[in-house]
């Protein structure tokens, strides 16, 4: 694992990183990161690409029926 840097901080609620859990302070933090990848709160900005023929995504990436 990496060393911790000085000051360094959990980017979810603020505390010291823990090394168990960087760049966290605790398997709570990092689940919580997780969740918001997950759902969708976190996203790469971008233009929408449309799904390649064949994937059974329709544009707005739901299943194709």
């Amino acid at each position: 694992m990496a060393t911790k840097k000085p000051n360094e901080k959990c980017p979810i609620c603020g505390r010291p990183v823990q090394p168990d859990h960087q760049p966290f302070c605790s398997a709570r933090c990092a689940d919580v990161d997780l969740n918001r990848w997950l759902g969708g709160v976190y996203a790469v900005p971008g233009e929408r690409v449309a799904p390649a023929a064949g994937s059974g995504l329709t544009a707005d990436g739901e299943d194709e029926a």
